[in-house]
């Protein structure tokens, strides 16, 4: 029998409103809505500034379950690479002024003209390795999150939970600053994905993502279904992130330009209200 999850657990990742809201308000319809915590990214925060929204954030008693940005580590030019290296080391430091529970890294994909695979991949591995002491000096443990293979090209490279483990692996062999962001919407389809949130577990699985995979989906990046409205088995893969020692909050990323995004936001936040509970 399905037990539906806390509903403390709810959290927000800020693209969900687009732009239909400025973070304050988010935080406002937040707090409003009755959800848990709250995760923005670099460039929500950059509208506010740090401080700003560490105040915020910290006065709403919203929690910041994940800051999202940083990484897109290859590029053709070695000072590119370095470049973001170093906004990466940013991101960490704001991710530790906001207190948030980890910065979900966006890895990146083939740079402009390139054809090795094999080759970006490795970018991405010695990008996270080199801000990895960084981030464990700051206390800020760094999530990866692999994305759908359609993605592969121009979104994110690590595409398999198994491939984003190997990496914490060889990483951060027995360690707990480099984990995993189970985002539904990229890995409901993979056969070994049970499997994989068992290796994980609860030390490496930082953040868990929920939305739904639209049977007549329009495009891949931004046409994502409310939680209940497509096809992913949402209430099995929370069962295996429990079952494997997860506790963490159940961040809803819905990116939905000819839907989500036109609504009112107060109504998006209901809805994701109701459907954490009837759906996940």
């Amino acid at each position: 029998m399905r037990v539906p999850p806390a509903p403390e657990l709810l959290a927000l990742d800020t693209a969900t409103v687009r732009d239909r809201w400025t973070l304050r308000e988010i935080i406002d319809g937040c707090v409003r809505h009755r959800f848990g915590a709250i995760s923005p990214s670099r460039e929500r925060l950059a509208q506010t500034g740090v401080k700003e929204a560490a105040r915020a954030t910290r006065g709403s008693g919203l929690t910041v379950a994940a800051l999202h940005g940083g990484g897109r580590f290859p590029a053709p030019e070695r000072k590119e690479r370095h470049a973001a290296i170093d906004d990466t080391r940013r991101a960490i430091d704001e991710a530790a002024a906001l207190e948030a529970r980890c910065l979900v890294l966006v890895e990146g994909s083939l740079p402009g003209g390139s054809k090795d695979l094999a080759g970006t991949r490795e970018m991405v591995r010695d990008g996270i390795g080199k801000v990895l002491d960084h981030a464990r000096a700051a206390g800020v443990p760094l999530a990866i999150e692999p994305r759908n293979p359609m993605y592969c090209a121009d979104q994110g490279c690590v595409n398999t939970l198994a491939q984003a483990l190997d990496l914490c692996d060889e990483l951060d062999w027995g360690g707990t600053a480099l984990g995993v962001a189970v985002d539904v919407y990229h890995v409901w389809w993979d056969p070994q994905l049970k499997a994989q949130i068992e290796r994980a577990a609860d030390r490496r699985l930082l953040v868990f993502q929920i939305s739904d995979w639209l049977r007549s989906s329009k495009d891949i990046l931004a046409d994502r279904g409310m939680m209940g409205d497509g096809v992913i088995d949402l209430p099995l893969v929370r069962s295996w992130m429990e079952a494997a020692g997860y506790r963490g909050f159940h961040e809803v990323e819905i990116l939905s330009a000819g839907n989500w995004w036109r609504r009112d936001p107060d109504e998006v936040l209901a809805t994701c209200r109701i459907r954490h509970q009837t759906a996940c």
